[in-house]
C-alpha cells in the first residue's frame, strides 16, 4: 500500500503538542513549539516532503533515489523526497520521529516542559 499524505499526519499528530498549519500557500506543515518538523506538498503529484534529519542520515539519504537536499535548509540538513509513497509508513514514522526530536531538542527548555516534549 502507498503512504498518503494522511498516513504523514497521523504518524504527526501522535508526537506531543503537534500543530499544523498551511506556509507559502502550498505547504502543509507539522510543527513542534512554532517550529517545523515536517513540509509537505499535498497537491504536487505524487505528494513530496521535507524533513531534518541527522548529518550522517542526511549523507546516506541524498545517495538514495528520489531524495535531494532540501532547498534553503540543506544546511541545516533538511532532505527533500520526491514522492512519500517511496516509503513505507513503518519508515516514515522512523524518519518523522527523528524531525520531531530534532527540532524539539533545541526548543528552550521552558518550553519544551510547557508542550511536555
Amino acid at each position: 500500500m502507498t503512504t498518503t499524505i494522511e498516513d504523514l499526519q497521523t504518524i504527526c499528530h501522535r508526537l506531543p503538542a503537534t500543530t499544523e498549519d498551511i506556509k507559502w500557500d502550498v505547504h502543509l506543515c507539522f510543527n513542534v513549539g512554532g517550529k517545523m518538523f515536517l513540509l509537505t506538498t499535498p497537491d504536487d503529484v505524487p505528494p513530496t516532503a521535507t524533513f531534518k534529519v541527522t548529518p550522517e542520515q542526511f549523507e546516506q539519504l541524498i545517495g538514495q533515489p528520489g531524495f535531494r537536499p532540501a532547498s534553503h535548509l540543506a544546511r541545516y540538513y533538511w532532505v527533500h523526497i520526491d514522492d512519500v509513497g517511496r516509503l513505507s509508513v513503518a519508515r516514515w514514522e522512523q524518519l518523522i520521529r527523528e524531525s520531531y526530536r530534532l527540532v524539539a531538542e533545541k526548543l528552550p527548555l521552558k518550553a519544551r516542559r510547557v508542550l511536555g516534549v
